[in-house]
């Protein structure tokens, strides 16, 4: 089974965002990920990077996936298949298409201090949102 670790971050609220995706593939290799999301809430960004870990996992046919996040926002709307704040709705049901397309498809919660390599590519993803330059 991989394992993917994911998380969204935000520099401010809403904030340039990124997405860190950490992907533990069973036989030792690693891969890491990194999505500037533009300019968005921090769970909007948690729901991004879900969705671009599940579009990753679809591109290299992992089939067989367990998620790990530490957004609890995020672990219990795709546990519960429904989203307690409208906004995040539509991420949810993008997130919920994808998980379909997999044999089989796992997302547990996990304390933020063991998901300290998801979170980095997340801040690093948020320097890489493209900055208007100064005129």
């Amino acid at each position: 089974m991989i394992e993917i670790y994911i998380d969204g971050a935000s520099a401010g609220d809403p904030g340039l965002s990124g997405a860190g995706v950490y992907v533990k593939v069973g036989n030792g290799t690693t891969h890491s990920y990194r999505f500037p999301i533009g300019t968005m809430s921090n769970h909007e960004a948690e729901f991004r990077a879900l969705i671009h870990g599940l579009e990753l996992c679809i591109e290299h046919n992992w089939r067989i996936v367990s998620f790990r996040t530490d957004s609890q926002a995020v672990e219990s709307a795709v546990d519960k298949r429904f989203a307690k704040d409208k906004r995040y709705t539509k991420l949810l049901e993008e997130a919920l298409n994808l998980s379909e397309q997999l044999d089989l498809f796992f997302i547990k919660w996990i304390p933020s201090k063991q998901n300290k390599i998801a979170d980095e590519l997340a801040r690093q993803a948020i320097q890489l949102n493209k900055r208007p330059t100064d005129v």
